[in-house]
């Protein structure tokens, strides 16, 4: 794509081509920018950028050096700050993978399409479960798929696959509005990496076990009975139902071991290529994808969703980068997926497409501060002076992630935002840049944020924002713009184990109901303009207007519950659990196994 001449949407293209043909390719971004402050033309005729979003997983807000971190070297992502723009309170809808990524995909709160849980499970488990990303819904991906762009997927999805039967995709990324993916369908867990302790299911796990130590006392004890005499049942009866309680949880323990080969593949669009995955190279082969797909499509406008595996646990990282950083395995992590980045971002420079690509980089939550090794130390992310983490849907160092946004000659550089944003605002911003419409026959909780970052706008669109773990509000934000004042509510809070240590050591994540949580009343009241770590509630005696900002909240709480309606849920006992008629597979079943060239293998 060289100019306006090679957009056949635009019915001045002709006319235009022998004006602007011959002028190099920096003057495209200013003649954008005069377009959008004059409005004299629209989006829709408009020069079309490319966009690449790059997502990391699990990164804390104070991992990077453009966020304060000075002992981790991320000079890349650091860079793309200096060149763009830096949002300092940009927010995620959901403080865990899936349904904070539901939300990002669509714009709207995950628990909207069914994607976010009232109780038990909090996330997707298994590649082979029915739940996902339902088919009604629509990301950024397939409006502008509509709109002529090339559009792909590397790395990680996490919204499921299959529905009823194996192969169908209902809620495969290619049914989404990607016409390309290649990466895992599910999100690394320990399981991933042999030696490592188990994730999935491991509290059911635990159980299994403990029905199978059971089931076999039960097995020895009916058998004694039977040859003393106790009971007049006939051996084969006895022998026959103790079997089969017995063979029951076997099996179902025994399962579990097979976790690396049903949930750690690699895909490319609708064929598994990997099973299991080799995590030693996943990165350089996804670094190769996501080069390759720039090159192949260099010549068209292109969305690549680059959603990396970094740094979710078990956070493999490659010898080059082991022992680099000052902070154990997971600094190493963070600084080969800065070096990851920089190669991305070399990819566009390379083929001359830096100054006609709209580049973003976030997390999908805060840092796992829960994740700890008792030989390699801490496994989590930093969240700087904020206080709590993955898993926690009101403090702010579970929802507050990087945001940072770079278009040469169109964004200002070196622009720094700190008013409130959230992931759920790219699907407008993107749809906006790629001509289409958002759509209208549903609620739509983001908002564009291209004002903002060319400085067209001073204040955020959002007045409020809401804050859910699972399916609770457990907080709320008022942004008092006339008074400069930002407001937050918590309504519940997670008990952290130990007491005063800001996560919940030896539960994975904190719960977000339930006797681990604490209702607040009245609720919790915090001024984060003075007070962003949250250190200090306000009373009606240190904050006179107390009363006055918990019933305005209160209200807009009462009017944003207007808009919520049920939808069937995609995490319910019935989807999460695995499905071996649904579980993707290379080769035949249950003898899946296949290597990155697609030949089997037996592992």
């Amino acid at each position: 794509m060289v100019g306006f001449a090679q957009h056949p949407r635009n019915p001045g293209a002709r006319g235009l081509r022998t004006r602007w043909s011959v002028q190099p390719r920096a003057c495209w971004p200013a003649l954008l920018t005069v377009c959008l402050l004059l409005r004299t033309c629209d989006l829709k005729t408009a020069f079309k950028p490319n966009i690449l979003l790059i997502m990391a997983d699990d990164l804390g807000i104070g991992d990077l050096g453009c966020y304060g971190n000075h002992t981790l070297r991320t000079p890349n992502i650091d860079r793309l700050a200096e060149e763009g723009v830096r949002l300092t309170q940009h927010l995620a809808a959901a403080p865990l993978c899936t349904p904070s990524r539901a939300a990002f995909l669509t714009g709207r709160h995950s628990f909207r399409s069914g994607m976010d849980a009232s109780d038990g499970y909090r996330a997707l488990q298994w590649n082979g479960g029915s739940g996902g990303l339902p088919q009604n819904e629509t990301t950024f991906a397939r409006i502008l798929q509509q709109e002529g762009y090339a559009t792909g997927l590397i790395g990680k999805w996490h919204q499921g696959v299959n529905c009823a039967a194996r192969g169908d995709h209902c809620h495969h990324p290619l049914n989404h509005g990607f016409d390309y993916f290649y990466g895992m369908p599910f999100t690394l867990v320990n399981d991933c990496q042999p030696g490592r302790p188990p994730e999935v299911d491991a509290a059911l796990r635990a159980k299994l076990w403990r029905y199978t130590q059971w089931a076999a006392w039960g097995v020895l004890t009916a058998a004694a009975a039977r040859a003393c005499g106790l009971i007049s049942v006939p051996w084969r009866a006895v022998l026959a139902a103790a079997s089969l309680l017995l063979l029951f949880f076997v099996s179902w323990f025994s399962s579990f071991g097979f976790v690396r080969r049903w949930n750690c593949i690699l895909m490319r669009n609708h064929d598994v290529t990997e099973q299991p995955m080799v995590l030693e190279r996943t990165t350089s082969v996804l670094l190769k994808e996501a080069v390759s797909y720039i090159e192949s499509n260099k010549h068209r406008p292109f969305l690549l969703f680059v959603s990396l595996l970094h740094s979710h646990i078990p956070l493999v990282t490659t010898n080059e980068f082991l022992g680099r950083s000052q902070h154990g395995l997971y600094g190493d992590n963070v600084e080969e997926m800065d070096w990851l980045v920089g190669k991305i971002l070399s990819a566009l420079e390379e083929n001359g497409l830096k100054n006609r690509t709209f580049t973003y980089f976030t997390s999908d939550h805060g840092g796992h501060l829960e994740a700890r090794d008792e030989a390699l130390g801490q496994l989590g992310g930093w969240d700087g002076i904020y206080r709590g983490g993955k898993g926690m849907g009101g403090w702010e160092g579970g929802i507050r992630v990087p945001g940072i946004f770079r278009w040469p000659g169109v964004l200002p550089a070196g622009r720094v935002v700190s008013e409130p944003t959230s992931l759920m605002d790219v699907f407008p911003t993107v749809v906006q840049l790629g001509g289409g419409e958002v759509p209208q026959d549903r609620v739509i909780d983001g908002r564009s944020l291209l004002a903002l970052l060319r400085g067209a706008a001073e204040h955020s669109a959002h007045e409020f924002l809401f804050h859910y773990c699972g399916q609770y509000l457990h907080a709320a934000r008022w942004h008092e713009k006339e008074r400069g004042r930002l407001w937050k509510v918590h309504y519940l809070t997670p008990q952290f184990h130990p007491e005063g240590a800001g996560a919940c050591y030896g539960r994975g994540v904190c719960p977000c109901s339930g006797a681990g949580v604490t209702q607040h009343s009245p609720p919790l009241l915090f001024d984060l303009s003075s007070d962003p770590a949250e250190a200090r509630p306000l009373s009606p005696a240190s904050e006179p207007r107390f009363h006055e900002v918990i019933a305005t909240v209160g209200q807009a709480v009462r009017r944003h519950r207007v808009t919520l309606s049920p939808v069937p849920p995609q995490f319910s006992l019935s989807h999460i659990l695995w499905k071996p008629w649904l579980q993707p597979c290379c080769g035949t079943f249950p003898f899946c196994s296949c290597s990155q060239d697609g030949d089997h293998r037996d592992t």
